[in-house]
């Protein structure tokens, strides 16, 4: 890597008690700045153990981390029933400190990034799965942060809408620079979005296996990575 790492993790290891289990042993992982890296592992495998220790909201038992402050998207969008899609972003930028003059604007600006300008004094329940997504989306992009978590967002929606979705934030990646990590059980999903796809073995959580995507035979690389995957929830079972 011929840049400073945006996210360096070093020897990471993780018990949510001293006389627990190890959930994560010894991980070692650096993200450049701008790069897309999607992390795939069997359920309880320590993935959003992971992005929770990345983001703070945990500490590590031994290792250690360096990241920037990050936004954080999660499965269920999560947004505030009573207020607009346009409320819902201008919030965090409520909480950023930005201007209220400024606020209207710039949450428009956002709408227009995740192409929900028609949809912004829509409340959520007025709004589809896949839109929610989206304004939880320009929601994160509002926090202005280098790093971008995702925790599964795209999980409970249909295959054509998270297929949108997908070319939705491969847009939005490309427009706006960010560091993203991704996590999914979808194969496919990791390999069409991340340029880095990283396998977790089941507890304790390691990275055992790296591929890009780059050049790479879509899919075949889907094909070969499914095939490493049932390995390790196999060896997890037995």
């Amino acid at each position: 890597m011929s840049e400073a790492p945006c996210i360096a993790i070093k020897q990471l290891s993780k018990r949510f008690s001293p006389l627990g289990p190890l959930v994560l042993d010894s991980v070692d992982l650096d993200v450049a700045p701008g790069e897309f890296v999607t992390l795939l592992g069997a359920s309880g495998c320590g993935k959003s153990t992971m992005l929770n220790l990345i983001a703070g909201l945990e500490r590590p038992t031994s290792g250690s981390i360096s990241a920037p402050k990050v936004a954080f998207m999660f499965q269920d969008a999560s947004l505030f029933p009573w207020l607009s899609a346009q409320r819902n972003v201008e919030l965090a930028l409520e909480l950023r400190g930005v201007p209220r003059l400024r606020r209207s604007i710039e949450a428009a600006r956002l709408l227009d990034v995740v192409h929900l300008t028609d949809a912004a004094h829509k409340k959520p329940h007025e709004l589809s799965g896949g839109m929610r997504q989206r304004v939880a989306l320009a929601r994160s992009l509002a926090q202005d942060r280098e790093a971008l978590l995702m925790d599964e967002p795209f999980a409970a929606l249909d295959a054509i809408t998270r297929d949108l979705l997908h070319e939705e934030l491969l847009r939005v990646w490309r427009e706006t620079g960010r560091t993203i990590i991704f996590i999914t059980h979808n194969v496919r999903e990791a390999v069409l979005l991340g340029q880095r796809v990283l396998l977790m073995s089941s507890r304790p959580g390691r990275v055992v296996g790296e591929w890009s995507t780059t050049g790479q035979d879509a899919a075949a690389l889907t094909t070969h990575i499914t095939a490493e995957l049932r390995k390790e929830i196999r060896r997890h079972a037995s």
